[in-house]
């Protein structure tokens, strides 16, 4: 199996030396790429890395404020860099205005996205699992207001009261990527095989439907790079 990890998860590095991190992630087995910023670096720089350490971009955490503000720039940059999937990371949705506002963006830029061979995508956290005052549940307004994917992790599914696998199973044609992540029920992350998540059922559930995994890790302890190694070699304890 070939694996992905989010950068955010050794941004202790990436964010001094994006190269580094990106040969030490390679050496450690990981396959594909998502990014979580380019540091400065021109779209050229990232692709001649990528290339160096037979990576792949399988898709970036980017603002979608950028995207509308900027759009043929910015998809010049992710074709540069061979990357297909725009998934932004989260966004502030916290009232209906918002809310909407946001899914008009989806319903304009995801067609646009499609005719240079993207897809739009969407990165849930725990609150979009919660019901607003007045009763909207924002992940329910994404899943049935727009056409976008969702790019699922697993993880806030399960601190947002969420059954991981049951939405990978209801979803699972708008669900290419996920996030393969752990921790304790209360959000506190954790490496691969360390929390209480259901990681081994959600790996299982993302083989058979053909998901790319995306590793995320988030504490860097005692460093993105040893803690990527942990979940990766965890990862790999499955097959």
């Amino acid at each position: 199996m070939d694996y992905g990890i989010q950068m955010y998860s050794v941004r202790d590095l990436a964010s001094q030396d994006l190269e580094a991190a990106l040969k030490a992630v390679a050496e450690i087995g990981y396959k594909y790429i998502e990014f979580a910023g380019f540091f400065g670096h021109s779209a050229e720089e990232v692709k001649g890395w990528l290339d160096k350490y037979g990576l792949v971009c399988s898709g970036t955490h980017s603002s979608w404020t950028e995207l509308r503000d900027d759009f043929e720039n910015v998809v010049k940059y992710h074709k540069i860099i061979g990357n297909k999937n725009y998934i932004i990371p989260g966004a502030d949705l916290s009232t209906p205005e918002k809310l909407y506002e946001f899914v008009d963006f989806c319903n304009e830029f995801a067609p646009k996205l499609a005719a240079e061979g993207m897809t739009l995508q969407y990165h849930n956290h725990a609150h979009e699992f919660h019901l607003h005052e007045d009763g909207i549940m924002i992940y329910s307004v994404l899943e049935n207001c727009t056409k976008i994917n969702l790019e699922t992790d697993t993880y806030w599914l399960y601190v947002g009261k969420t059954n991981p696998t049951a939405v990978l199973d209801r979803l699972h044609g708008r669900i290419s990527h996920i996030h393969v992540k752990d921790g304790d029920i209360n959000g506190n992350g954790k490496p691969l095989g360390m929390g209480t998540a259901p990681v081994a059922d959600v790996v299982a559930k993302a083989k058979a439907y053909g998901m790319t995994m995306v590793v995320e890790s988030e504490t860097c302890t005692p460093s993105g790079i040893e803690e990527a190694k942990i979940c990766f070699d965890y990862l790999k304890s499955l097959e």
